[in-house]
């Protein structure tokens, strides 16, 4: 059989191009499918069983790296979490940067990692071990915008909004002078964008993404998006969170949105002494248009924003009982729980993630980190949590309600205030539980006493 020497070569150039990292031309839709990097993961988590950890990585060790992130994998086992949600690991661009260090939102290259928090292996090692431990991990996904400095702003500048004058433009509306608004209407732009989003579950074996600003980006992107991404796994999961609160993303395929109603509600409770009932209100708002009870909202006391923007958990909600009062409310009401590292354990300090503000764990309250524990240890083992029907019983001062699926019923009440309260008890609801937490049997009557930012957890 003869060779040519000319074809041999043009194969040999080609699979380089497939196999090298998107760092020289990562603007066109590879030729060839990337190669599937891992294992699959055989124990990911449902997305209904999804308790989700979201780690800064700047802030999470002292190195702030991914080997950082890596080496407490234990401890984020040990509270409860089974998703992993690491905020950007792209290179951050330079030009016109915000902070310190520039913001992690503002991307210079989808298809590479920040140098700063180490090398793909370590991303693929992160991924690997985090597996090992039952655990998924979702990168932070920016799809509006890329920094000034990206490649695609001289290679592409029709991939961006315009001017009159033919000048990229900060997104509309916004004071983002460090990022640059893509033009959704280039298909290319699109392509290549899914491209990037596919890179990482082929090269990375990652189980899904955390999509920023997901409601100024079109949903018909989005629909494109995640089907594609889910066809690269086939039969295995891939979870998505929309950080938006528009109900027409599940029709897009993601599973989750994201509670700003519900956590400007629990502010207000503790900044303007609004009623408990406000919180039933804010449930109903962000769940009006979900019909499919496997759709759910994301619900947090703390994120990457608010704990820089507006406080720690310790500061909004009055001090380490009101904050875990608050968590219970927040990880129980028809939600998927995310905490933010740190807030376990009652670290008192706001984490600025446009510079390295390392968590000092050594501080930890111990107690209030066992507790979390325990609520956790509690959603997890309960399907009327996890998928079952809500009814509201609140007052003034208390969230109340009920979850139930089946024959299991939960009954909570929280004290949302700094006062000893009396909450009156439905005929319907009284009578002998158990606390969810020790065992013990609990009778309920006709009203029960609630000390300052106490909470019960009950079960039938």
């Amino acid at each position: 059989m003869k060779f040519n020497i000319k074809i041999i070569y043009g194969l040999l150039l080609a699979l380089a191009f497939v196999s090298c990292s998107s760092s020289d031309d990562d603007n066109k839709t590879p030729a060839f499918p990337y190669t599937q990097y891992g294992a699959p993961f055989e124990k990911m988590p449902k997305k209904e069983d999804a308790v989700i950890y979201q780690v800064n990585i700047r802030a999470f060790s002292q190195a702030g790296t991914l080997k950082g992130v890596q080496e407490r994998l234990s401890q984020i086992q040990e509270l409860g979490a089974n998703v992993i949600y690491l905020m950007p690991i792209y290179p951050v661009g330079k030009e016109r940067a915000t902070g310190e260090l520039g913001s992690p939102y503002a991307v210079k290259d989808y298809k590479a990692i920040n140098p700063d928090f180490g090398t793909l292996q370590d991303l693929q090692t992160l991924v690997e071990e985090a597996h090992k431990k039952n655990m998924a991990v979702v990168l932070d996904w920016v799809a509006n915008h890329t920094a000034w400095d990206n490649a695609w702003i001289t290679q592409h500048k029709d991939w961006y909004q315009q001017d009159a004058s033919g000048n990229i433009i900060i997104p509309p509306g916004t004071n983002y002078n460090d990022v640059a608004q893509l033009n959704f209407n280039n298909t290319e732009m699109k392509d290549a964008m899914i491209d990037a989003m596919s890179y990482w579950v082929y090269n990375a074996n990652i189980d899904g993404f955390r999509c920023d600003y997901a409601d100024f980006v079109p949903n018909n992107f989005w629909s494109d998006a995640i089907s594609k991404l889910r066809k690269i796994k086939k039969n295995q999961t891939i979870l998505m969170l929309a950080e938006g609160s528009k109900y027409n993303h599940f029709a897009s395929g993601f599973d989750y949105t994201f509670g700003f109603n519900f956590f400007s509600t629990l502010e207000q409770l503790f900044k303007e002494n609004k009623p408990a009932t406000t919180i039933q209100d804010s449930n109903a708002t962000e769940y009006a248009n979900v019909y499919d009870p496997a759709n759910k909202v994301v619900r947090y006391t703390s994120n990457h924003d608010v704990n820089l923007s507006d406080g720690t958990p310790l500061e909004l909600f009055g001090g380490k009982k009101g904050s875990m009062a608050t968590f219970v409310v927040a990880a129980y009401l028809k939600s998927i729980p995310m905490i933010y590292n740190g807030q376990e354990i009652g670290y008192d300090k706001r984490l600025n993630y446009f510079a390295k503000t390392p968590i000092d764990w050594s501080t930890a309250d111990n107690e209030m980190l066992a507790e979390y524990k325990k609520i956790i240890a509690f959603r997890n083992a309960s399907n009327a949590l996890k998928t079952g029907e809500f009814t509201g019983y609140s007052s003034n001062s208390v969230s109340a309600f009920t979850m139930t699926k089946d024959s299991e019923k939960v009954f909570v009440l929280s004290n949302l205030t700094s006062s000893t309260v009396k909450h009156l008890i439905p005929s319907t609801l009284k009578g002998t539980w158990k606390d969810a937490f020790s065992g013990a049997s609990v009778t309920v009557s006709s009203d029960v006493t609630l000390q300052p930012f106490q909470y019960l957890v009950l079960k039938n």
